[in-house]
């Protein structure tokens, strides 16, 4: 794996992705007709969520004008059962890339995200999906120890299998979150240290950056503890937090 200031990076190269994907790979993502990115906030008749409801001022990232939303997928968890989107409808989540035999971020991603997980912990309607990059390993029952080993016990915190290559266009394109193999750095495989946050309706969300666009992701490497890294790059776990409680209002 590489450094952390290297992981950083990842980020434009997930934007260099989105549009290739928009240009290539259209069917993967949802509605989605070919055409440039914009990112401004939306609150537009193509999000379905109560008027009467509360809705937070977290930002929508939208493509061609639209909200994105989580593309379709389907894989095995860490019990043998199959999870697809659906299961997660009504559901506020996070999602992550990563692989059991990760030698440097993911041990750091999964103790904040277990963190995560014991703050909601009274909340039916939270949930996580963690996605390995490295299917050929990190079979059922691999997972299911992972788990165990983590303290992941929320059961809608599914730590998910399958084929490769759908993997990667679900974390390159559906989510624009960097992974890719790469035999010349530690652990054959490098993927961004990002979370990224879906709404109950299956939408991504963030809040705003300091120029008024959506941050689409959240770092998932430092921790609230450690407040910043060497580099000074600041956590956003708290962030996180605080933006999940938004989502879990909303209808």
């Amino acid at each position: 794996m590489s450094t952390k200031k290297t992981n950083y990076s990842y980020i434009g190269i997930a934007f260099i992705l989105l549009v290739f994907g928009i240009i290539f790979i259209p069917k993967i993502i949802n509605r989605i007709k070919g055409g440039d990115v914009t990112r401004t906030e939306s609150r537009s008749k193509n999000v379905s969520i109560n008027a009467e409801g509360y809705v937070s001022d977290l930002m929508f990232l939208e493509i061609n004008g639209e909200p994105k939303k989580v593309p379709p997928f389907s894989f095995v968890n860490q019990n043998g059962k199959t999870i697809t989107n659906k299961d997660f409808e009504g559901k506020v989540y996070v999602v992550e890339f990563f692989f059991t035999t990760c030698p440097s971020i993911c041990p750091r991603m999964n103790r904040n995200l277990v963190q995560i997980q014991n703050t909601f912990s009274d909340f039916e309607d939270f949930g996580v999906a963690s996605f390995t990059i490295n299917p050929d390993y990190d079979t059922q029952e691999i997972l299911k120890t992972y788990a165990e080993k983590y303290g992941i016990n929320n059961p809608n915190w599914h730590l998910m299998t399958g084929d490769k290559e759908v993997v990667y266009a679900l974390a390159n394109v559906g989510f624009n979150i960097y992974a890719g193999e790469n035999p010349n750095v530690e652990g054959g495989f490098e993927h961004s240290g990002n979370f990224a946050l879906i709404d109950k309706n299956g939408f991504m969300r963030s809040r705003k950056d300091d120029f008024g666009n959506p941050k689409i992701f959240y770092k998932g490497i430092i921790s609230e503890e450690e407040k910043e890294d060497e580099d000074g790059e600041t956590e956003e776990i708290s962030l996180l937090k605080e933006d999940i409680a938004k989502l879990l209002k909303e209808d």
